[in-house]
């Protein structure tokens, strides 16, 4: 479907109610077909444990029943999507994240207890995995927006603030993780000063694909499947970001032409990371899918 300019929902709907997992199809019905938050919720009870972390490959490239921090940052962004972070539910989920963290107080990506259930190849299991920005992020930053006040934050931030002020060189899905954190964190001037580095690194270490018609002049990360490019949306999924100001009009609208054009013709969107088992990927299209639909209706764009 490229250069068609504009992107159809109801060939995404198609698609959605094909392929997708009851989580993504309730996520769609909320997000574009005025269903019920209710329904969205239940469907991510399935993935709850008893230790109040989420599993049973919420995040597809994690298999097996066990918690682990990534699963549980994807449940806290569903949980956002539809107004519900908050209240008890959201306290289980920072008790959890307290028992799991490292002794710098935040987030390692994945946890030992993987081990004996299959996993990305990308994302190795260690016996005393380290701290990471990618994990701790995303998750400080949501809480902080959502005015969620927690011990475990305290810790945490300045876990992050450290990470992201020290960023010499970074790789996408770092700088998207810390993106997340300053576009949530209260400390808006420090915030801004910090995001205004990044844009300059993102920029000249080349992390952003600014022409999309020339993305095979652009590198790929190392570790990144060839065609792992990033995009001005990437960084920027909404219009308020703070990454948005590291782009001019001209990058975002031929980025989100990009992104338009990307729509399959089954209805989907690709993924472009490395797909390593079947099941993955097909579980893994409906989930971007969704947050191209988010990121294209959050700029303004409408399907025709």
């Amino acid at each position: 479907m490229a250069g068609t300019g504009a992107h159809s929902l109801a060939r995404a709907e198609q698609f959605v109610w094909l392929t997708a997992r009851v989580l993504e199809q309730r996520r769609f019905a909320h997000l574009f077909l005025g269903g019920g938050a209710d329904a969205v919720e239940t469907a991510l009870a399935a993935y709850l444990n008893e230790d109040g972390g989420y599993g049973h490959a919420l995040e597809p490239d994690l298999r097996g029943p066990v918690s682990q921090p990534l699963h549980t940052a994807h449940a806290l962004s569903v949980l956002d999507s539809i107004g519900r972070c908050g209240g008890l539910r959201v306290e289980r989920i920072c008790r959890y994240l307290t028992d799991v963290s490292t002794k710098e107080g935040a987030l390692p990506a994945l946890l030992p207890s993987q081990r004996g259930y299959p996993a990305a190849p990308f994302i190795p299991v260690v016996d005393d995995p380290p701290a990471e920005l990618l994990a701790t992020g995303p998750v400080v930053g949501l809480l902080h927006r959502n005015q969620v006040w927690h011990a475990w934050l305290f810790r945490a931030t300045d876990f992050c603030w450290a990470a992201v002020e020290a960023l010499e060189h970074s790789h996408p899905y770092e700088i998207e993780a810390a993106v997340a954190f300053l576009d949530g964190v209260p400390d808006r001037a420090r915030a801004e000063a910090a995001a205004d580095r990044l844009g300059r690194l993102v920029r000249d270490q080349r992390l952003v694909v600014l022409d999309p018609w020339r993305r095979a002049e652009y590198p790929v990360a190392p570790g990144y499947a060839p065609e792992e490019h990033h995009f001005p949306y990437d960084y920027a999924r909404a219009p308020g970001s703070l990454a948005r100001r590291w782009f001019s009009d001209a990058e975002m609208e031929r980025s989100l032409d990009h992104l338009e054009s990307e729509q399959q013709e089954d209805g989907g969107w690709p993924v472009n990371w490395r797909q390593w088992a079947p099941g993955t990927a097909l579980e893994g299209r409906p989930i971007e899918t969704l947050r191209a639909l988010r990121t294209l209706r959050d700029h303004g764009r409408a399907p025709r």
